[in-house]
């Protein structure tokens, strides 16, 4: 007789002042008792830690706010035995617009033309040259709130204008793509469980309901699942949403995507049956979910929809009379997926969290390199008056041309997202950060780095 190892105890995540997503309802069959952990904000991570290990949890269940994203950071890191699902890595993109484009950018997905900046003159001078119209958008946070914090801006002077109100920070700012519509899919275990268009008015562009776009669930393409399917691979998410803009020029391409996205309660029942599957060790079986079954429950008034739970769908078995079954080979059924536990972290903060890290220091014009103090040098480190150099923009982008592999298109991105004076920045404190830029990998960060410490070590000629 084969004796099972025990199951692992689940804690629901809450916060206080969010909606919760996961109820112990969610995960109807589990046999052991569900605990639930409530993080407070403030200077609660101690106390968060000290109730989940107290309560002997292994796997803490539920979405990280973008506010409190950085914060579970750190507790994740204190809680090493501690499985998050989803986990934190594949909620990197529910903190910010900017970490949707680090996403897409790091695995190929295609998405508007964006820009990032946090030099407000770099920003100023991008915007008086660009090619209107353009989209500004608030990048904090995974939802565009209705499109509230979603802007386009026609010309020059109403970007300046925008950004003079709302002081958006950093700038993030798209290309203006026009748009049939835009799909929402949702996905467990990388499968498509739920799909509709959005479509904008009549003479207008934004296609959120609350601004009096519509919405149907017929005839979603397969092009537009199986970017959403690859784009979920590439999160390793265990539950995710994309939405992916059709534009009238007939591409595709991702505006949002997250684990965090309201869903009908019995989506949110398929999630709790399948992290049930992924937690169980053999004992419960996976959701049957049929492809396209949104175009019938779509039919079904959403107010009555909103209160139907636990739906299931059993597998279709023909009848046959002559012992001969007609199997279709060639077909799109997308199974349910296992995702990758990962111990390892894709998206540490020490990198990836510009919008915390990234400090503006005085004039962009003009840069200093910090040199590192070696033995008994403290006082040549207080000094700066002999050591030190001031770089202009001009000198920065002559530097990173003298390194091998290192184009004009990349420089321009460079200095686009930093500055001067932030490249010189990042260089003499975190280098990493350079590979925020496209295609910027490790074996150039390590070209740029080497000949960086040559010319900051070298003598300037006064």
């Amino acid at each position: 007789m084969t004796v099972k190892s025990p199951l692992p105890k689940i804690g629901l995540l809450y916060l206080d002042y969010v909606l919760r997503f996961f109820d112990k309802s969610n995960f109807k069959g589990w046999p052991d008792k569900i605990e639930q952990v409530t993080y407070h904000w403030g200077d609660d991570k101690v106390r968060f830690i000290r109730e989940v290990k107290k309560k002997k949890i292994d796997v803490l269940i539920g979405n990280i706010p973008a506010t409190a994203y950085e914060a579970f950071r750190e507790i994740a890191r204190a809680l090493p035995e501690v499985r998050f699902l989803p986990s934190v890595d594949s909620q990197f993109s529910n903190k910010s617009k900017e970490n949707v484009t680090h996403f897409c950018r790091k695995y190929d997905l295609p998405t508007p033309h964006t820009e990032i900046f946090y030099i407000p003159e770099k920003a100023q001078n991008y915007l008086a040259k660009a090619k209107y119209p353009k989209i500004i958008k608030r990048s904090y946070g995974p939802s565009n709130y209705g499109g509230y914090f979603v802007h386009k801006v026609d010309n020059a002077e109403q970007a300046q204008q925008l950004l003079g109100e709302k002081r958006y920070y950093p700038v993030y700012v798209q290309d203006f793509v026009p748009m049939e519509a835009d799909i929402r899919v949702m996905l467990i275990g990388h499968k498509p469980v739920c799909a509709f268009w959005r479509r904008p008015p009549e003479g207008e562009w934004l296609t959120n309901t609350s601004q009096g776009g519509s919405m149907d669930y017929q005839a979603i393409p397969y092009s537009v699942l199986e970017l959403a399917i690859r784009t979920s691979k590439a999160a390793n998410a265990e539950y995710w949403a994309c939405d992916i803009a059709l534009g009238k020029d007939g591409k595709l391409r991702i505006l949002e995507c997250a684990t965090a996205f309201a869903a009908f309660p019995y989506i949110r029942d398929w999630i709790g049956q399948y992290l049930m599957w992924l937690l169980g060790d053999g004992r419960f079986a996976l959701p049957h979910i049929p492809l396209y079954n949104w175009e019938e429950l779509g039919k079904i008034n959403p107010s009555l929809l909103r209160t139907m739970r636990h739906i299931g769908f059993s597998r279709y078995t023909p009848s046959q009379d002559c012992g001969e079954m007609f199997t279709q080979l060639n077909e799109h059924q997308y199974p349910i997926l296992d995702t990758e536990y990962l111990s390892q972290e894709e998206w540490p903060s020490e990198v990836w969290n510009l919008q915390d890290n990234f400090i503006l220091k005085g004039s962009e014009h003009m840069a200093k390199p910090i040199l590192q103090s070696v033995a008994g040098g403290d006082e040549a480190a207080n000094d700066n008056s002999e050591s030190l150099h001031d770089y202009s923009d001009g000198q920065i982008r002559a530097i990173l041309g003298q390194v091998k592999g290192i184009g004009g298109k990349m420089i321009d991105e460079i200095m686009q997202t930093f500055g001067a004076h932030g490249v010189v920045d990042v260089l003499n404190t975190e280098p990493e950060k350079l590979c925020v830029v496209k295609n910027l990998k490790d074996k150039k960060l390590q070209k740029i780095v080497s000949h960086w410490q040559q010319v900051a070590t070298e003598k300037p000629c006064h």
